[in-house]
Protein backbone atom coordinates (compact mmCIF):
# COMPACT_ATOMS: atom_id res chain seq x y z
CA UNK A 1 0.00 0.00 0.00
CA UNK A 2 2.70 2.04 1.28
CA UNK A 3 4.11 1.85 -2.35
CA UNK A 4 1.32 2.16 -4.09
CA UNK A 5 1.04 5.47 -2.78
CA UNK A 6 3.95 6.87 -3.45
CA UNK A 7 4.25 5.74 -6.76
CA UNK A 8 0.77 7.95 -7.25
CA UNK A 9 2.84 10.59 -5.36
CA UNK A 10 5.27 10.89 -8.26
CA UNK A 11 4.05 9.77 -11.31
CA UNK A 12 3.36 11.39 -14.03
CA UNK A 13 4.22 15.50 -13.69
CA UNK A 14 0.99 16.22 -11.62
CA UNK A 15 1.29 18.00 -8.32
CA UNK A 16 2.46 16.51 -4.47
CA UNK A 17 1.17 17.86 -1.57
CA UNK A 18 0.25 21.94 -3.30
CA UNK A 19 3.11 21.93 -5.68
CA UNK A 20 2.48 21.83 -8.80
CA UNK A 21 5.61 20.95 -11.38
CA UNK A 22 4.14 20.66 -14.37
CA UNK A 23 4.05 23.53 -17.24
CA UNK A 24 6.02 26.11 -14.50
CA UNK A 25 8.55 26.68 -16.86
CA UNK A 26 8.81 26.98 -20.65
CA UNK A 27 10.93 23.77 -21.82
CA UNK A 28 13.58 25.56 -23.55
CA UNK A 29 14.28 27.94 -20.42
CA UNK A 30 13.95 24.65 -18.00
CA UNK A 31 16.84 23.09 -20.54
CA UNK A 32 18.90 26.09 -20.17
CA UNK A 33 18.53 26.22 -16.39
CA UNK A 34 19.64 22.43 -16.27
CA UNK A 35 22.56 22.73 -18.11
CA UNK A 36 24.10 25.61 -15.86
CA UNK A 37 26.46 24.32 -13.18
CA UNK A 38 26.19 25.24 -9.66
CA UNK A 39 28.51 28.59 -9.79
CA UNK A 40 26.80 29.96 -12.34
CA UNK A 41 23.19 28.94 -11.14
CA UNK A 42 24.18 30.29 -8.17
CA UNK A 43 25.79 33.43 -9.49
CA UNK A 44 22.12 34.41 -11.46
CA UNK A 45 20.21 33.20 -8.48
CA UNK A 46 22.76 36.07 -6.59
CA UNK A 47 21.71 39.02 -9.26
CA UNK A 48 18.55 38.32 -9.40
CA UNK A 49 18.32 37.03 -13.70
CA UNK A 50 16.90 33.78 -12.61
CA UNK A 51 14.40 33.61 -9.57
CA UNK A 52 14.65 30.73 -6.91
CA UNK A 53 11.06 29.87 -7.80
CA UNK A 54 11.85 28.91 -11.16
CA UNK A 55 14.57 27.09 -10.73
CA UNK A 56 13.14 24.55 -7.63
CA UNK A 57 9.87 23.82 -10.55
CA UNK A 58 12.59 23.18 -13.03
CA UNK A 59 14.56 20.42 -11.16
CA UNK A 60 10.92 18.89 -9.33
CA UNK A 61 10.03 18.49 -12.57
CA UNK A 62 13.19 17.34 -13.94
CA UNK A 63 13.39 15.21 -10.71
CA UNK A 64 10.30 13.59 -11.29
CA UNK A 65 11.08 12.12 -15.18
CA UNK A 66 14.30 10.81 -13.03
CA UNK A 67 12.87 8.54 -10.27
CA UNK A 68 10.23 7.29 -12.69
CA UNK A 69 13.37 5.96 -14.61
CA UNK A 70 15.70 5.16 -11.59
CA UNK A 71 13.15 4.71 -8.32
CA UNK A 72 15.78 7.46 -6.79
CA UNK A 73 13.54 9.99 -5.07
CA UNK A 74 12.03 8.61 -1.84
CA UNK A 75 9.90 11.36 -1.04
CA UNK A 76 9.63 15.03 -1.87
CA UNK A 77 9.20 17.24 0.89
CA UNK A 78 6.41 19.70 0.22
CA UNK A 79 7.92 22.10 3.10
CA UNK A 80 9.81 23.28 0.46
CA UNK A 81 7.39 25.87 -0.59
CA UNK A 82 7.84 27.12 2.81
CA UNK A 83 11.65 27.82 2.49
CA UNK A 84 10.55 29.27 -0.84
CA UNK A 85 8.87 32.05 0.45
CA UNK A 86 11.17 32.35 3.59
CA UNK A 87 14.22 33.07 1.50
CA UNK A 88 12.79 35.57 -0.43
CA UNK A 89 11.54 37.50 2.52
CA UNK A 90 15.49 37.44 3.41
CA UNK A 91 17.60 40.43 3.58
CA UNK A 92 20.88 38.95 2.95
CA UNK A 93 21.47 36.14 0.13
CA UNK A 94 23.05 33.12 1.23
CA UNK A 95 25.95 31.49 -0.66
CA UNK A 96 23.21 29.02 -2.18
CA UNK A 97 20.37 31.32 -2.11
CA UNK A 98 17.91 29.82 -4.38
CA UNK A 99 19.59 26.36 -4.82
CA UNK A 100 17.81 23.03 -4.81
CA UNK A 101 19.22 21.04 -2.76
CA UNK A 102 18.53 17.03 -2.35
CA UNK A 103 19.17 14.58 1.28
CA UNK A 104 20.15 11.07 1.58
CA UNK A 105 16.88 9.53 3.66
CA UNK A 106 18.15 9.86 6.80
CA UNK A 107 19.64 13.22 7.19
CA UNK A 108 16.94 14.85 9.42
CA UNK A 109 14.08 17.49 8.49
CA UNK A 110 11.03 18.43 10.17
CA UNK A 111 7.95 16.39 9.42
CA UNK A 112 9.48 14.00 6.94
CA UNK A 113 10.44 10.46 8.01
CA UNK A 114 13.95 9.08 7.88
CA UNK A 115 13.67 5.32 7.61
CA UNK A 116 16.92 4.30 6.86
CA UNK A 117 14.68 1.67 4.32
CA UNK A 118 13.45 -0.06 7.86
CA UNK A 119 9.97 -0.72 8.36
CA UNK A 120 10.29 0.06 11.84
CA UNK A 121 10.94 3.47 11.30
CA UNK A 122 7.89 4.51 9.15
CA UNK A 123 5.51 5.97 11.79
CA UNK A 124 7.98 8.60 13.43
CA UNK A 125 7.77 11.94 11.27
CA UNK A 126 11.38 13.96 12.23
CA UNK A 127 10.47 16.62 15.12
CA UNK A 128 12.93 19.08 13.80
CA UNK A 129 15.75 19.68 11.09
CA UNK A 130 18.90 18.19 11.26
CA UNK A 131 21.83 21.29 11.84
CA UNK A 132 23.17 20.28 8.39
CA UNK A 133 19.80 20.97 7.48
CA UNK A 134 19.08 24.33 8.92
CA UNK A 135 22.24 25.47 8.11
CA UNK A 136 21.95 24.88 4.22
CA UNK A 137 18.22 26.87 4.63
CA UNK A 138 20.15 29.78 6.57
CA UNK A 139 22.38 29.79 3.46
CA UNK A 140 19.45 30.04 1.02
CA UNK A 141 19.11 26.41 -0.03
CA UNK A 142 15.99 24.39 -0.25
CA UNK A 143 15.92 20.94 0.39
CA UNK A 144 13.47 19.33 -2.10
CA UNK A 145 13.59 15.88 -1.89
CA UNK A 146 14.39 12.99 0.28
CA UNK A 147 16.39 9.64 -1.93
CA UNK A 148 16.64 6.34 -1.44
CA UNK A 149 18.68 4.40 0.53
CA UNK A 150 19.29 0.18 0.91
CA UNK A 151 18.04 -1.46 3.83
CA UNK A 152 19.62 -0.65 6.72
CA UNK A 153 22.15 1.83 5.23
CA UNK A 154 24.83 -1.12 5.25
CA UNK A 155 25.06 -1.80 1.58
CA UNK A 156 26.66 -0.76 -1.29
CA UNK A 157 23.44 -1.67 -3.66
CA UNK A 158 20.54 0.91 -3.20
CA UNK A 159 17.45 -1.04 -2.70
CA UNK A 160 14.53 -2.04 0.35
CA UNK A 161 11.60 -3.34 0.66
CA UNK A 162 9.40 -0.49 1.27
CA UNK A 163 10.45 2.03 -1.72
CA UNK A 164 12.31 -0.66 -4.22
CA UNK A 165 15.65 -0.75 -6.01
CA UNK A 166 17.01 2.17 -7.15
CA UNK A 167 18.75 1.90 -11.00
CA UNK A 168 21.40 3.54 -12.45
CA UNK A 169 20.73 6.59 -14.73
CA UNK A 170 23.58 5.39 -17.08
CA UNK A 171 22.79 1.70 -17.56
CA UNK A 172 19.25 0.29 -15.84
CA UNK A 173 21.12 -2.91 -15.41
CA UNK A 174 23.53 -1.09 -13.10
CA UNK A 175 23.18 0.18 -9.54
CA UNK A 176 23.75 3.44 -8.64
CA UNK A 177 25.78 2.17 -5.99
CA UNK A 178 25.45 3.11 -1.67
CA UNK A 179 24.28 3.96 0.62
CA UNK A 180 23.94 7.54 -0.69
CA UNK A 181 22.78 5.88 -3.73
CA UNK A 182 19.59 7.92 -4.32
CA UNK A 183 21.57 10.52 -4.74
CA UNK A 184 23.61 9.29 -7.13
CA UNK A 185 21.02 8.28 -9.32
CA UNK A 186 18.97 11.70 -8.66
CA UNK A 187 21.93 13.90 -9.56
CA UNK A 188 23.71 12.00 -12.40
CA UNK A 189 20.14 11.92 -14.03
CA UNK A 190 19.96 15.23 -13.66
CA UNK A 191 17.51 15.41 -11.13
CA UNK A 192 19.26 17.67 -8.58
CA UNK A 193 22.28 20.10 -8.99
CA UNK A 194 23.31 19.31 -5.35
CA UNK A 195 23.13 16.29 -3.04
CA UNK A 196 24.20 15.58 0.97
CA UNK A 197 25.40 12.32 1.13
CA UNK A 198 26.65 10.03 4.14
CA UNK A 199 29.59 7.96 3.97
CA UNK A 200 31.11 5.37 7.02
CA UNK A 201 32.96 2.98 4.43
CA UNK A 202 32.58 4.34 1.24
CA UNK A 203 29.08 5.90 0.85
CA UNK A 204 29.36 9.07 -0.54
CA UNK A 205 32.54 7.18 -3.06
CA UNK A 206 30.49 4.24 -3.81
CA UNK A 207 27.64 6.19 -5.68
CA UNK A 208 29.96 9.12 -6.79
CA UNK A 209 32.20 6.35 -8.71
CA UNK A 210 29.67 4.40 -10.13
CA UNK A 211 27.88 7.72 -11.67
CA UNK A 212 30.01 9.70 -12.71
CA UNK A 213 29.84 12.21 -10.14
CA UNK A 214 32.39 14.12 -7.73
CA UNK A 215 31.53 13.10 -3.64
CA UNK A 216 33.76 14.21 -0.64
CA UNK A 217 33.91 12.48 2.40
CA UNK A 218 35.10 14.90 4.66
CA UNK A 219 36.80 14.12 7.96
CA UNK A 220 34.05 13.16 10.35
CA UNK A 221 32.66 16.03 12.87
CA UNK A 222 34.02 18.43 9.68
CA UNK A 223 30.23 19.13 9.21
CA UNK A 224 27.50 18.47 11.62
CA UNK A 225 26.10 15.19 12.39
CA UNK A 226 23.48 16.21 15.01
CA UNK A 227 20.00 15.07 13.37
CA UNK A 228 20.89 12.52 11.24
CA UNK A 229 19.90 8.58 12.10
CA UNK A 230 21.35 5.55 11.74
CA UNK A 231 20.08 2.18 12.37
CA UNK A 232 23.33 1.26 14.76
CA UNK A 233 24.68 4.49 16.69
CA UNK A 234 27.61 4.95 19.18
CA UNK A 235 30.31 3.21 17.21
CA UNK A 236 33.18 6.30 17.20
CA UNK A 237 36.26 4.36 16.25
CA UNK A 238 35.13 4.43 12.56
CA UNK A 239 32.62 7.81 12.56
CA UNK A 240 30.09 8.46 9.69
CA UNK A 241 30.66 11.92 8.10
CA UNK A 242 28.19 13.88 6.06
CA UNK A 243 29.46 15.16 2.68
CA UNK A 244 28.39 16.85 -0.86
CA UNK A 245 27.56 15.01 -4.19
CA UNK A 246 27.67 16.76 -7.15
CA UNK A 247 28.70 17.21 -11.23
CA UNK A 248 32.08 19.12 -10.43
CA UNK A 249 34.45 20.07 -7.49
CA UNK A 250 33.47 23.58 -7.62
CA UNK A 251 30.22 22.65 -6.61
CA UNK A 252 31.29 20.55 -3.73
CA UNK A 253 33.80 23.69 -2.60
CA UNK A 254 31.12 26.14 -2.52
CA UNK A 255 28.74 23.58 -0.64
CA UNK A 256 31.50 23.52 1.70
CA UNK A 257 32.21 27.10 2.44
CA UNK A 258 28.75 27.55 3.08
CA UNK A 259 28.20 25.06 5.51
CA UNK A 260 31.40 25.88 7.27
CA UNK A 261 30.28 28.86 8.62
CA UNK A 262 29.23 30.61 12.31
CA UNK A 263 25.76 29.27 12.41
CA UNK A 264 27.07 25.40 12.01
CA UNK A 265 29.92 26.08 14.49
CA UNK A 266 26.97 28.00 17.02
CA UNK A 267 24.16 25.48 16.40
CA UNK A 268 26.49 22.39 17.08
CA UNK A 269 29.75 23.62 19.28
CA UNK A 270 31.14 19.87 18.66
CA UNK A 271 31.99 20.88 15.11
CA UNK A 272 35.68 22.35 14.99
CA UNK A 273 35.20 26.18 14.43
CA UNK A 274 37.25 25.65 11.33
CA UNK A 275 35.91 28.28 8.34
CA UNK A 276 36.72 27.00 4.59
CA UNK A 277 39.90 27.97 3.33
CA UNK A 278 39.75 30.08 -0.21
CA UNK A 279 43.64 30.43 -0.15
CA UNK A 280 44.32 27.06 0.13
CA UNK A 281 41.74 25.71 -2.44
CA UNK A 282 42.49 28.21 -4.64
CA UNK A 283 46.63 27.87 -4.76
CA UNK A 284 48.71 26.34 -7.95
CA UNK A 285 51.39 25.33 -5.92
CA UNK A 286 52.74 21.95 -7.08
CA UNK A 287 52.20 19.44 -5.14
CA UNK A 288 54.04 16.32 -3.65
CA UNK A 289 51.39 12.81 -4.53
CA UNK A 290 52.02 9.65 -3.66
CA UNK A 291 49.91 7.13 -5.47
CA UNK A 292 49.13 3.56 -5.79
CA UNK A 293 46.83 1.21 -8.08
CA UNK A 294 46.21 -1.50 -5.92
CA UNK A 295 46.04 -1.71 -2.34
CA UNK A 296 47.07 -5.42 -2.40
CA UNK A 297 43.87 -7.10 -0.80
CA UNK A 298 40.90 -6.35 -3.59
CA UNK A 299 42.87 -5.74 -7.05
CA UNK A 300 40.09 -3.81 -9.13
CA UNK A 301 39.34 -4.00 -12.34
CA UNK A 302 41.83 -2.84 -15.26
CA UNK A 303 39.91 0.83 -15.76
CA UNK A 304 40.40 1.67 -12.73
CA UNK A 305 43.80 1.15 -12.69
CA UNK A 306 44.27 2.53 -15.73
CA UNK A 307 42.65 5.70 -14.34
CA UNK A 308 44.93 6.07 -11.49
CA UNK A 309 48.18 5.69 -14.49
CA UNK A 310 46.58 7.68 -16.58
CA UNK A 311 46.08 10.30 -13.76
CA UNK A 312 49.33 10.09 -12.86
CA UNK A 313 51.33 10.69 -16.02
CA UNK A 314 48.41 13.58 -16.64
CA UNK A 315 50.19 15.01 -13.06
CA UNK A 316 53.82 14.58 -13.58
CA UNK A 317 52.83 16.34 -16.65
CA UNK A 318 51.50 19.40 -15.25
CA UNK A 319 54.45 19.76 -12.70
CA UNK A 320 53.67 17.88 -9.88
CA UNK A 321 56.09 15.27 -8.29
CA UNK A 322 54.70 11.48 -8.03
CA UNK A 323 56.22 9.80 -5.66
CA UNK A 324 54.54 5.63 -4.72
CA UNK A 325 52.93 4.97 -1.80
CA UNK A 326 52.22 1.72 -1.11
CA UNK A 327 49.89 1.46 2.34
CA UNK A 328 50.22 -1.06 4.39
CA UNK A 329 48.26 -4.12 6.04
CA UNK A 330 44.88 -3.51 4.25
CA UNK A 331 43.79 -6.85 5.40
CA UNK A 332 44.15 -6.53 8.97
CA UNK A 333 42.65 -3.17 8.36
CA UNK A 334 39.51 -4.64 6.81
CA UNK A 335 39.16 -7.36 8.85
CA UNK A 336 40.46 -6.80 12.50
CA UNK A 337 39.69 -2.20 12.05
CA UNK A 338 36.87 -2.26 10.02
CA UNK A 339 34.85 -5.26 10.32
CA UNK A 340 35.34 -6.14 14.05
CA UNK A 341 34.39 -2.51 14.86
CA UNK A 342 31.13 -2.59 13.51
CA UNK A 343 30.08 -6.52 14.13
CA UNK A 344 31.91 -6.22 17.51
CA UNK A 345 28.84 -7.77 18.69
CA UNK A 346 28.90 -10.78 16.50
CA UNK A 347 26.37 -8.26 14.24
CA UNK A 348 23.40 -8.79 16.99
CA UNK A 349 22.28 -4.96 17.23
CA UNK A 350 22.43 -4.70 13.14
CA UNK A 351 20.48 -7.94 12.82
CA UNK A 352 18.08 -7.13 15.34
CA UNK A 353 17.15 -4.12 13.10
CA UNK A 354 15.29 -6.79 10.84
CA UNK A 355 13.25 -8.34 13.33
CA UNK A 356 9.68 -8.27 11.57
CA UNK A 357 11.30 -6.86 8.37
CA UNK A 358 11.87 -8.74 5.30
CA UNK A 359 15.27 -8.97 4.11
CA UNK A 360 15.37 -7.18 0.72
CA UNK A 361 17.05 -9.75 -1.63
CA UNK A 362 20.31 -7.75 -2.21
CA UNK A 363 21.34 -8.07 1.62
CA UNK A 364 20.21 -11.59 1.99
CA UNK A 365 24.10 -12.99 0.85
CA UNK A 366 24.93 -10.49 3.93
CA UNK A 367 22.38 -10.80 6.73
CA UNK A 368 22.47 -14.99 5.76
CA UNK A 369 26.35 -15.00 6.72
CA UNK A 370 26.48 -12.76 9.79
CA UNK A 371 23.21 -15.14 11.44
CA UNK A 372 25.97 -18.19 11.11
CA UNK A 373 26.65 -18.70 14.77
CA UNK A 374 29.67 -17.59 16.63
CA UNK A 375 30.93 -21.16 17.12
CA UNK A 376 29.73 -22.04 13.65
CA UNK A 377 31.97 -19.15 11.78
CA UNK A 378 34.95 -20.59 13.41
CA UNK A 379 35.16 -23.63 12.46
CA UNK A 380 34.06 -22.70 8.86
CA UNK A 381 37.22 -19.95 9.05
CA UNK A 382 39.63 -23.16 10.20
CA UNK A 383 38.19 -25.14 7.45
CA UNK A 384 38.43 -22.74 5.10
CA UNK A 385 42.22 -21.24 5.65
CA UNK A 386 44.26 -23.25 3.60
CA UNK A 387 42.15 -22.80 0.00
CA UNK A 388 40.31 -19.52 0.76
CA UNK A 389 42.13 -17.32 3.38
CA UNK A 390 40.56 -14.34 2.71
CA UNK A 391 37.13 -15.80 3.64
CA UNK A 392 38.57 -17.00 6.56
CA UNK A 393 39.57 -13.52 8.25
CA UNK A 394 36.27 -12.36 6.98
CA UNK A 395 34.19 -15.14 8.82
CA UNK A 396 37.06 -14.54 12.25
CA UNK A 397 36.20 -10.82 11.78
CA UNK A 398 32.40 -11.21 11.66
CA UNK A 399 32.78 -13.13 14.89
CA UNK A 400 33.40 -10.06 16.83
CA UNK A 401 34.32 -9.42 20.25
CA UNK A 402 34.72 -11.78 23.59
CA UNK A 403 35.23 -8.82 26.61
CA UNK A 404 35.34 -5.00 26.94
CA UNK A 405 39.34 -4.87 27.09
CA UNK A 406 39.63 -6.27 23.57
CA UNK A 407 37.41 -3.91 22.29
CA UNK A 408 39.78 -1.37 24.40
CA UNK A 409 42.62 -2.86 22.60
CA UNK A 410 41.14 -2.81 18.67
CA UNK A 411 40.47 0.85 19.53
CA UNK A 412 44.12 1.04 20.44
CA UNK A 413 45.20 -0.44 17.10
CA UNK A 414 43.12 1.64 15.23
CA UNK A 415 45.16 4.63 16.61
CA UNK A 416 48.47 2.83 16.51
CA UNK A 417 47.59 2.04 12.70
CA UNK A 418 46.36 5.74 12.05
CA UNK A 419 49.75 7.18 13.42
CA UNK A 420 51.69 4.46 11.52
CA UNK A 421 50.00 5.63 8.24
CA UNK A 422 50.98 9.21 9.11
CA UNK A 423 54.18 8.48 9.91
CA UNK A 424 54.76 6.82 6.52
CA UNK A 425 52.47 9.83 4.79
CA UNK A 426 55.18 12.42 6.62
CA UNK A 427 58.76 10.73 5.67
CA UNK A 428 57.51 10.34 2.10
CA UNK A 429 56.99 14.56 2.59
CA UNK A 430 53.32 13.81 0.76
CA UNK A 431 50.73 16.51 0.27
CA UNK A 432 47.92 14.00 -0.91
CA UNK A 433 47.66 10.68 -1.89
CA UNK A 434 45.94 9.18 -5.69
CA UNK A 435 44.84 5.99 -5.19
CA UNK A 436 41.82 3.79 -7.00
CA UNK A 437 37.83 3.24 -5.69
CA UNK A 438 35.79 0.78 -6.72
CA UNK A 439 34.38 0.51 -9.72
CA UNK A 440 32.97 0.58 -12.53
CA UNK A 441 28.93 0.28 -11.59
CA UNK A 442 28.34 -3.01 -10.48
CA UNK A 443 25.48 -5.22 -11.97
CA UNK A 444 22.14 -4.91 -9.24
CA UNK A 445 22.53 -7.35 -6.54
CA UNK A 446 25.96 -7.71 -6.65
CA UNK A 447 27.25 -5.77 -3.80
CA UNK A 448 25.69 -7.80 -1.10
CA UNK A 449 28.68 -10.40 -2.48
CA UNK A 450 31.12 -8.17 -2.32
CA UNK A 451 31.49 -6.67 0.87
CA UNK A 452 35.02 -6.64 1.49
CA UNK A 453 35.39 -4.92 -1.99
CA UNK A 454 35.46 -1.80 -0.77
CA UNK A 455 38.82 -1.66 0.78
CA UNK A 456 39.57 0.64 -1.29
CA UNK A 457 37.61 3.37 0.48
CA UNK A 458 37.24 1.64 4.08
CA UNK A 459 40.50 2.23 4.33
CA UNK A 460 40.07 6.22 4.81
CA UNK A 461 37.15 5.83 6.90
CA UNK A 462 39.37 4.03 9.22
CA UNK A 463 41.95 6.04 9.16
CA UNK A 464 39.54 9.22 9.10
CA UNK A 465 41.04 11.04 6.02
CA UNK A 466 39.16 13.51 3.82
CA UNK A 467 38.56 11.35 0.58
CA UNK A 468 36.86 12.58 -2.55
CA UNK A 469 36.29 10.78 -5.56
CA UNK A 470 36.55 11.95 -9.35
CA UNK A 471 35.38 10.92 -12.60
CA UNK A 472 38.50 10.77 -15.07
CA UNK A 473 37.44 8.65 -18.21
CA UNK A 474 34.90 5.39 -19.22
CA UNK A 475 34.90 2.32 -19.66
CA UNK A 476 36.41 1.11 -23.33
CA UNK A 477 35.98 -1.72 -25.75
CA UNK A 478 39.81 -2.41 -24.78
CA UNK A 479 39.04 -2.40 -20.88
CA UNK A 480 36.13 -4.98 -21.60
CA UNK A 481 38.61 -7.43 -22.94
CA UNK A 482 41.14 -7.34 -20.28
CA UNK A 483 38.73 -7.59 -17.97
CA UNK A 484 38.35 -11.19 -19.44
CA UNK A 485 41.99 -11.74 -18.15
CA UNK A 486 41.09 -10.31 -14.80
CA UNK A 487 42.80 -12.65 -12.00
CA UNK A 488 42.68 -10.25 -9.27
CA UNK A 489 43.99 -11.52 -5.80
CA UNK A 490 43.99 -15.39 -5.65
CA UNK A 491 41.59 -16.12 -8.66
CA UNK A 492 39.21 -17.48 -6.25
CA UNK A 493 35.11 -17.05 -6.57
CA UNK A 494 35.64 -13.33 -4.46
CA UNK A 495 37.59 -12.26 -7.93
CA UNK A 496 35.35 -14.32 -10.22
CA UNK A 497 32.18 -12.71 -8.52
CA UNK A 498 34.02 -8.80 -9.46
CA UNK A 499 34.58 -9.78 -12.54
CA UNK A 500 30.87 -10.93 -13.32
CA UNK A 501 30.12 -7.61 -11.18
CA UNK A 502 31.45 -5.57 -13.31
CA UNK A 503 31.27 -6.85 -16.88
CA UNK A 504 29.24 -5.01 -19.64
CA UNK A 505 30.24 -1.61 -18.30
CA UNK A 506 31.33 0.20 -21.63
CA UNK A 507 31.18 3.66 -21.80
CA UNK A 508 30.46 4.05 -17.93
CA UNK A 509 32.27 6.29 -15.69
CA UNK A 510 35.76 5.37 -14.09
CA UNK A 511 37.24 7.21 -11.27
CA UNK A 512 40.39 8.19 -9.08
CA UNK A 513 40.04 8.83 -5.48
CA UNK A 514 42.21 11.54 -3.64
CA UNK A 515 42.94 12.01 -0.73
CA UNK A 516 44.52 14.07 2.30
CA UNK A 517 45.09 14.44 5.72
CA UNK A 518 42.33 15.10 8.42
CA UNK A 519 41.14 18.41 8.75
CA UNK A 520 42.58 19.51 5.37
CA UNK A 521 39.51 19.01 3.31
CA UNK A 522 40.15 22.14 1.53
CA UNK A 523 43.47 20.75 0.36
CA UNK A 524 41.79 17.52 -0.74
CA UNK A 525 39.07 19.69 -3.04
CA UNK A 526 42.09 21.83 -4.36
CA UNK A 527 43.84 18.27 -5.56
CA UNK A 528 40.01 17.00 -6.77
CA UNK A 529 40.48 19.89 -8.86
CA UNK A 530 43.46 19.46 -10.34
CA UNK A 531 42.35 16.13 -11.67
CA UNK A 532 39.42 17.70 -12.66
CA UNK A 533 41.04 20.30 -15.09
CA UNK A 534 43.74 17.44 -16.22
CA UNK A 535 41.17 14.96 -17.50
CA UNK A 536 38.97 17.48 -19.17
CA UNK A 537 42.17 18.69 -20.84
CA UNK A 538 42.82 15.94 -22.39
CA UNK A 539 39.29 14.61 -23.21
CA UNK A 540 39.40 11.38 -20.38
CA UNK A 541 36.01 12.49 -18.77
Amino acid sequence: MLREGWMRQTSGKTDFSGISAAGEVPSVQTDAILSLPLLELAGRLQEGSLSPKTVLYTYIEKALEVTQQTNCVRHFIPECEEQLQEIQGQKEKGLLYGIPVSIKDHIGHKGQLSTCGLVQYLGTPEQEDSVLVKVLKRQGAIPFAKTNVPQSLFNYDCSNTIFGQTLNPLNHQKTPGGSSGGEGALIAGGGSILGIGSDVGGSIRLPSSFCGLCGLKPTAKRLSLSGVNGPVSGILSVPSALGPMARDVDSLALCMKALLCEEMFRLDPTVPPIPFNEEVYSSSAPLRVGYYDTDGFFPLPPCMRRAVRETREALQAAGHTLVPFSPLRIQYVMNELFLKTFFADGGRAWLDEFTGNIVDPSLKPQVTCYKIPRLVKKLLALILKPLFPRLADYLNALCGMRSVNELWNQQHQIEAYRSQFITQWRELQLDVVLCPVLGPAFTVGFPGKLLPAVSSTMLYNVLNFPAGVVPVSVVTESDEEELKLYRGCCDDSWDRTLKQAVAGAVGLPVAVQCVALPWQEELCLRFMKEVETLSCGTGAA
